[in-house]
């Protein structure tokens, strides 16, 4: 303990530029700092500090000692954070934002299932299918679908997910099916939020921008115009797994869908995330892996 309690001392010393403010902050006497010190000098057998009576001046090893020390006072207290968090109940509001069929269907039943369970944390859900600025709107999570594209947030993935083309048996009878990613120009596409899909052609991932008379950001919206045989779309397959199943739907240009992409858990990046953030975070991802989820609460 005193070898910590020395390093503590040193390195206290020079984020505060004296021995007198580095005892003031520790709540110990600058004699007590200059002998924790002077014992860990006589320990590495070199001089750290060169003192004078007005100023205080790290030596090249004592640079080297504090390049490797300076974190460790923060490190100390994440470690003994995360340990007590552990004992703790989660508590607090989380506010939590997702895509608003993904929410209603899947989400939001597992959250509140989450709260029978911790009844003291609060929840502030807010389904849209904007995507978020978590720091500028002040949301601790975000649930995001595919690729990810700000790399200053943090993630983990939730499960797998996969987009079909497809249309109903009755639109392949009438129009007939594509067979390259140029054809789809001359099929009737109906579009969802974005203004593109998304394929794999030669390894690559390729975006195709294709000409649409109906679009909506409702996702069942574009389901059922799929089903009645209004045209072509790209559903993810938590969408259309029962009807691609059932013949209902027929998938499109197998050969050029993209591989698994994913569901994202995205949070800011922090560092020690909050026990309900981590709690939250490592259930989910835990009912999403053992449960069927998406066959408990199907969109038919």
């Amino acid at each position: 303990m005193k070898q910590w309690e020395a390093m503590e001392a040193f390195v206290e010393v020079v984020h505060q530029g004296s021995f007198s403010k580095a005892a003031s902050r520790l709540n110990v006497s600058a004699s007590h700092i200059s002998r924790l010190i002077t014992h860990l000098e006589q320990r590495l057998g070199t001089t750290l500090l060169f003192r004078t009576t007005r100023s205080i001046r790290l030596s090249e090893a004592g640079e080297k000692f504090y390049q490797h020390c300076r974190d460790l006072p923060n490190t100390l207290a994440s470690a003994e954070e995360a340990v007590s968090a552990m004992s703790q109940a989660p508590t607090g509001t989380l506010r939590i934002t997702c895509a608003t069929t993904f929410g209603e269907r899947y989400l939001a039943p597992l959250l509140n299932d989450f709260l029978l369970l911790y009844p003291q944390v609060e929840l502030d859900l807010h389904l849209t299918n904007r995507e978020v600025d978590l720091i500028e709107e002040g949301y601790d999570l975000a649930i995001r679908m595919g690729a990810l594209r700000d790399s200053s947030l943090l993630s983990r993935r939730l499960c797998d997910r996969a987009e079909y083309l497809c249309a109903s048996r009755e639109y392949v009878d009438q129009y007939g099916v594509p067979h390259t990613l140029a054809e789809l120009n001359k099929h009737r596409c109906l579009m969802g939020s974005k203004t593109y899909w998304v394929f794999s052609q030669n390894g690559q991932r390729k975006e195709v921008k294709v000409p649409s008379f109906w679009r909506s950001n409702s996702g069942p919206a574009l389901l059922n115009a799929v089903r009645k045989g209004l045209g072509i779309a790209q559903l993810p397959d938590y969408y259309v797994k029962d009807d691609l199943e059932s013949g209902k739907l027929v998938s499109l240009l197998p050969q050029y869908q993209y591989p698994y992409t994913g569901v994202w858990l995205v949070y800011p990046r922090a560092q020690q995330p909050s026990p309900k953030l981590k709690l939250t975070c490592d259930y989910l991802i835990e009912r999403f892996a053992n449960e069927d989820i998406f066959g408990m609460w199907n969109l038919s």
